[in-house]
């Protein structure tokens, strides 16, 4: 028998961020642990993977991180000049413990073109940190609901996981709370002894983090008293980089995983593809002397005229696409309908668009209302003269 899910659906307004949006729904939340996964994410990664970890750890988060994405078509689709080469974005900047388990430093944001400051107290403990660059946090988390709940209740101002949220947890889990025999210890003069303590305590925990009594350690004083040091962990599942891992919040995003999943990550989009590495359906008409590249997909019910081109691009349902047009790097959606002549490199149509003949769009995000008023009579006038144009964001719709 199949397991049985029960799903609830909450809406909750767009202002609130990631860590409003928690703490809406958070009498939804009675798992001991919870998984956070972005709506956006386009991945093969088990989600059981992020889960084994943070139980194995006892974490109080566990992040998924993967290769940082490259960015941009390889194929510039141009006659001359050099090929566009796709180049590695900075996402954040990471510090892992020696065994790559233990997150210890994140910068997400404007705080990745600053300079990187780091805890003395964190590097007492683990002697070492490998700084990386090359890593993308995947807005997929594992979080212990007890310490969820209660930075979502302490931390009223916090509105987003990634830059708030998360950084607080990794900049407060090397601060130790210390009690005697059940009460805060008092300061005194042995304070540097006690603090050194804690440096070898943390050290120590980190070292056999994965065994779970070390989650509250204790140790004996001078005199005997027994303390108690709660230190909680922040941990990472780092992907593999054979798994695809990505993320559409942007149009290039958009664009990239459109051609991924037809080209390098064929098996994520479920189709069969043509001995020409491509995906045409059976309905689709090309005319004469018409090209369809590989990593392309041209799909139901669309039609192409005479003497076209298409190179790594995604042709939705049921489009009218006339002679001798050149479409590359592209995303066009459903219902969209191209003139004879026009040109078209590295856009995104959006479905029910129209373009007149011989338009030429080069980095172009294309609306629906291109030809029926005043802005987009002026926007089409600039494309005929093959300048790049500053598109709105439109309800994209993804092909697959």
């Amino acid at each position: 028998m199949g397991l049985q899910a029960r799903v609830r659906v909450a809406a909750v307004p767009e202002d609130v961020g990631t860590a409003g949006a928690l703490r809406a729904i958070a009498h939804h939340l009675t798992a001991n642990d919870i998984l956070v996964v972005s709506g956006d994410l386009v991945s093969d990664i088990p989600p059981g993977a992020l889960a084994a970890v943070h139980r194995q750890h006892d974490a109080v988060v566990t992040t998924m991180l993967c290769s940082a994405p490259v960015s941009g078509p390889t194929e510039s689709g141009s006659s001359g000049g050099k090929d566009k080469i796709k180049k590695p974005r900075r996402y954040n900047i990471i510090g892992l413990d020696p065994s790559k388990q233990f997150l210890l430093h994140i910068a997400t944001g404007a705080e990745v073109e600053k300079e990187i400051q780091i805890q003395k107290s964190i590097l007492r403990a683990v002697d070492q940190m490998e700084i990386r660059a090359d890593l993308m946090d995947a807005h997929t988390y594992a979080f212990k609901r007890s310490v969820l709940q209660e930075v979502l209740d302490e931390k009223d101002k916090f509105r987003s996981i990634k830059e708030d949220m998360l950084p607080y947890l990794v900049r407060s889990q090397m601060k130790s709370e210390v009690l005697l025999n059940g009460a805060p210890q008092a300061k005194n003069g042995n304070e540097k002894v006690s603090s050194q303590n804690n440096q070898a305590v943390v050290s120590q925990i980190l070292a056999n983090a994965s065994t779970p009594s070390f989650h509250d350690l204790y140790a004996s004083s001078n005199n005997g008293t027994t303390l108690v040091r709660r230190i909680h962990k922040c941990c990472v599942y780092i992907a593999s980089e054979s798994r695809y891992c990505q993320r559409v919040n942007s149009i290039q995003a958009f664009s990239d995983i459109n051609r991924d999943v037809i080209g390098d990550v064929s098996h994520l989009s479920g189709y069969s593809f043509s001995a020409h590495n491509n995906i045409i359906h059976p309905s689709a008409q090309i005319g004469s002397r018409t090209a369809v590249g590989p990593h392309c997909m041209l799909w139901e019910g669309s039609q192409m005229g005479d003497k076209c081109s298409v190179k790594r691009s995604v042709i939705g349902r049921h489009c009218r696409i006339g002679y001798n047009v050149k479409v590359v790097n592209s995303v066009i959606m459903n219902h969209v309908t191209i003139g004879d002549g026009c040109s078209i490199q590295g856009s995104v149509i959006c479905s029910n668009a129209q373009l007149q003949e011989r338009a030429v769009l080069e980095q172009v995000l294309w609306l629906p209302q291109a030809v029926s008023t005043r802005e987009s009579l002026w926007l089409e006038n600039k494309s005929k003269e093959g300048k790049p144009l500053l598109g709105r964001e439109c309800p994209c719709e993804g092909v697959f």
